[in-house]
């Protein structure tokens, strides 16, 4: 068969196939039961919207629109298969992952965080994650504890 009859992608299209796979923390995956469940929700989504590029009829519009879903499906799949679910903790008596901490910063501000996984942190939501360096000098200390993280001091309030 002639080139001339083949349908050849341009370099363009083939870049823009190719999308670089979503970064991997290197710190344990621990998640919360709701984490866990987030992502297997999130797994199930991005399954389904590389399984809708699966009717569109030109192979390079189809390519680029399964990009997305399909780097998605590598990442969930990678971070459920290395989920480590975590227990809520048993006791409020120190702050541990899972635990929702309420603390007052040296400028007067109150904050309440709960303490999660990476992928389900949300500050704005009121979660942090377990590797941030607020919930990193938080962990293992009680009420009245006071702690400094980026030259502020934190006063543990209430821990449930």
């Amino acid at each position: 068969m002639s080139v001339a009859f083949t349908k050849e992608e341009s370099a363009e299209t083939a870049a823009e196939t190719l999308l670089p796979d979503r970064p991997v923390s290197p710190h344990p995956n621990l998640v919360t039961e709701a984490g866990l469940k987030a992502l297997e929700l999130q797994l199930r989504e991005a399954r389904e919207a590389y399984d809708a590029t699966s009717t569109i009829e030109d192979v390079n519009e189809r390519r680029r629109q399964a990009a997305g879903p399909l780097r998605d499906l590598r990442y969930f799949a990678e971070r459920l298969s290395t989920a480590q679910l975590i227990a809520a903790p048993t006791s409020t008596d120190i702050v541990a992952f899972g635990s929702t901490v309420t603390f007052s910063r040296d400028d007067g501000r109150v904050q309440t965080y709960r303490i999660v996984g990476e992928d389900e942190a949300d500050p704005k939501a009121g979660s942090i994650s377990y590797v941030s360096p607020v919930a990193r000098i938080l962990m293992g200390k009680g009420v009245g504890d006071v702690a400094e993280v980026g030259g502020q001091e934190l006063e543990i309030t209430a821990i449930s």
